[in-house]
């Protein structure tokens, strides 16, 4: 068996792993470790500077484990800490190693559903309030506007497994028909949080049928088979024994015990401790 090199994945909490999932299914012959920092989750209401300092923490957690490229699956941290990190942190430890995000990609792809040249961001408050997205991507699309709007309670309907309830139609509802009262001309709407996929079903029923759904779990999965390909410096270093990890900062319990909804099969965890 090679060096157990694997990418790494990090997540808030449990939404990552509907990340993971693509990218496992895509790419299966990798290794892959999985860290949720589930003791401190939701990251979404957090300051920058906190949440800078926690997902700095768990990247150098998961390079200690011989990642060579990290994911950040989390919008919130790649909104609010991906970029200090690869501008302050990587030029300091000179090792070769890469952080990636989820919002370039995405942004790099969303004009492509639009017709109407209008899109509809649903995220974290955090998210939102970074204005990452509209930035990122009107480089890409400037003829594209961008509306946004936060869902500050679908992440705790998630992970209190709630997203199935009657009551949380109320919440999904306000939300979705909130971010489509700033334009009739939306016709796609960006799920900008991994939480957010196990939503869809619910969210589909307040959207017509001509709204594009667009999640990221695909868009990241094929961003990452891109960028192996054009950096074969960093694919060579990855392991491929086919290998899952998977880790969290609270109870393992109960994170394998949520985790089979986001990642669609039994998760066994084991618990990191970050400090």
């Amino acid at each position: 068996m090679s060096k157990f090199s694997p990418i790494g994945v990090f997540d808030s909490g449990y939404g990552g792993l509907t990340v993971l999932r693509q990218i496992v299914k895509s790419m299966p012959t990798y290794d892959y470790i999985y860290l949720g920092d589930n003791a401190r989750a939701p990251y979404g209401t957090r300051s920058f500077d906190t949440v800078y300092e926690y997902t700095l923490q768990s990247v150098k957690w998961l390079f200690q484990k011989g990642c060579p490229l990290i994911i950040l699956a989390c919008n919130t941290a790649s909104a609010k800490a991906l970029r200090t990190i690869q501008q302050k942190f990587l030029p300091t430890i000179g090792n070769g190693q890469r952080v990636l995000g989820v919002i370039r990609p995405t942004a790099e792809i969303i004009g492509n559903y639009t017709k109407t040249n209008q899109v509809g961001i649903l995220g974290t408050r955090g998210t939102v309030e970074s204005m990452s997205y509209p930035i990122e991507v009107k480089k890409i699309f400037p003829k594209l506007k961008v509306f946004q709007h936060a869902c500050p309670l679908w992440v705790s309907l998630v992970e209190n497994n709630e997203h199935s309830s009657p009551g949380a139609d109320y919440f999904i509802k306000k939300d979705v028909e909130a971010l489509l009262a700033d334009s009739p001309e939306i016709d796609t709407i960006l799920l900008a949080c991994t939480h957010y996929p196990l939503l869809e079903e619910k969210i589909r029923r307040y959207i017509s049928d001509n709204v594009k759904l667009v999640s990221q779990g695909e868009i990241i999965a094929s961003s990452l088979e891109n960028y192996l390909f054009r950096h074969p410096e960093i694919e060579k270093k990855c392991s491929k024994n086919g290998q899952l990890q998977f880790y969290t900062t609270d109870s393992t319990l109960d994170f394998d015990k949520h985790s089979t909804i986001f990642f669609g099969k039994p998760v066994v965890s084991i618990h990191a401790d970050l400090t």
